[in-house]
């Protein structure tokens, strides 16, 4: 069982920065491909950014290239999100996910477990 808990949301001015943290539990962190997903009221959740359990390879969605990098530290077993040039369409509740021993994928489905999600709102 694998527990993520995110930190790090707000309010920011458009153009604007922020660093989500996704705190893992479980001592094999470092075997699972991690994830970050968002969702805006009304609409479905989405694919954000993702890094590799093994190798350091990364994904992002074309929404986000450029503007967001997504890091990982293994001896913290944390997951990092910094988010730059913040435009008011990011404004979402950002999920961290992962899965274990496996490549990270753009799919929500296919990640095993879930934080909470913390809100990110970007102001105009």
């Amino acid at each position: 069982q694998v527990q993520l808990v995110e930190s790090g949301g707000g309010l920011v001015q458009a153009g604007g920065s922020l660093r989500l943290s996704c705190a893992a539990s479980g001592r094999t962190f470092s075997r699972y491909a991690m994830a970050w997903f968002r969702q805006a009221p009304g609409k479905e959740r989405e694919f954000v950014a993702a890094f590799n359990w093994s190798g350091g390879s990364t994904l992002y969605a074309d929404s986000v290239k450029g503007r967001f990098t997504i890091s990982r530290d293994n001896a913290k077993n944390t997951v990092y999100l910094q988010m730059g040039s913040l435009k008011p369409e990011d404004t979402a509740v950002y999920y961290c996910a992962s899965r274990c021993c496996d490549y990270a994928t753009r799919y929500a489905t296919h990640y095993t477990y879930w934080g909470q999600g913390t809100q990110v709102t970007v102001s105009s």
